[in-house]
């Protein structure tokens, strides 16, 4: 099994653009047999500080999947209205407008590589309600335009964050889960296309207060008969170096003696046998591991390090779910 690694978060932290540190973790990551390709971030080009130099340093033989998180936030800081679940009519129209500059760097990448090497783009359900309205109906009218777009071969699919609960402190605050279905399946029935939704084990969670929201989640989603992928970031109830209740991505909890994992975290070895039980794993078009680091000092090597176990965990879980030891 080979899996999508959201390698950017794990990425070295640096006040300036290091290109030279950047690649030696880059080139690390590129020595993790079990990986078919990256998660790859958008801010608005399709790289944050040189497209020349990401397109020189990728593994060309990488698939990838898209996310708009890391520019979405940045924009929800400028204008809390922003994003295609937007009741706010410019909200929602430079939530629209930044999709179509991500469609253009999918096209680069593309180009560049001679294939068709984006297979996914996740979309995200922006804004936070307790900041801006935001509805379903603004949702459907965003997913007929953008699903009517050239996307070369990319599929579409909303990542599902944690959504707004009243009198409850949201890390993303969007819409729900059964929102987005019945969105997705609105547009997919509207305009004969075939979006899904993919989960992030630890925003379900965070969501839940709950490790029972991530297979909440991951059972509504497949029996929409929309789930296409699942990516496990952890997530800690208690007071960590990741925060308590953070969109963190902190590590699994040990699963192997001399690893490197977070002694907190939710996301155990069991919590991920189950999980993949539930998503019937084997079916879903993409698998993955997206974690942070702390502290933020780690070098390069033992950034790629706490990739390299977190994939060897989720190895371990596949292979014993499949020989039904778990």
């Amino acid at each position: 099994m080979k899996y999508i690694l959201a390698a950017y978060a794990t990425a070295p932290v640096t006040e300036t653009w290091q290109p030279e540190l950047q690649a030696r973790y880059l080139n690390g990551i590129k020595q993790l047999g079990n990986i078919r390709g990256i998660e790859h971030p958008f801010t608005g080009h399709l790289h944050p500080h040189d497209d020349q130099w990401f397109l020189e340093n990728i593994d060309p033989g990488w698939d990838f999947v898209f996310t708009g998180v890391p520019g979405i936030m940045l924009r929800l800081g400028d204008h809390a209205a922003f994003g295609i679940a937007s009741d706010d009519a410019i909200g929602r129209a430079e939530g629209i407008a930044f999709y179509r500059q991500m469609r253009e760097a999918v096209l680069k990448l593309n180009q560049s590589l001679g294939r068709k090497a984006v297979d996914f783009i996740q979309l995200h359900t922006s804004p936070n309600r307790a900041r801006a309205a935001s509805s379903t109906a603004s949702l459907i009218a965003s997913l007929e335009e953008i699903q009517s777009w050239d996307w070369d071969g990319a599929q579409l699919v909303i990542e599902h964050c944690d959504a707004h609960i009243e009198d409850a402190a949201a890390e993303k605050g969007f819409l729900t889960l059964e929102e987005e279905i019945q969105a997705v399946q609105s547009v997919n029935q509207r305009c004969g296309c075939d979006i899904g939704l993919s989960i992030n084990w630890g925003r379900s969670a965070l969501e839940a207060r709950s490790v029972e929201g991530p297979l909440s989640h991951l059972r509504q989603a497949r029996e929409a008969g929309l789930l296409r992928g699942l990516m496990f970031s952890g997530v800690s109830p208690e007071e960590t170096p990741y925060g308590a209740w953070c969109d963190t991505h902190m590590p699994p909890a040990p699963v192997f003696a001399e690893g490197h994992f977070a002694e907190t975290s939710l996301l155990t070895a069991e919590q991920i046998a189950k999980s993949l039980e539930v998503a019937d794993w084997r079916r879903l078009d993409f698998l993955g591991i997206k974690i942070g680091v702390r502290p933020r000092e780690l070098n390069a090597e033992e950034r790629v390090a706490y990739n390299r176990d977190a994939l060897a965990a989720l190895d371990m879980c596949t292979e014993r779910e499949l020989s039904g030891v778990i």
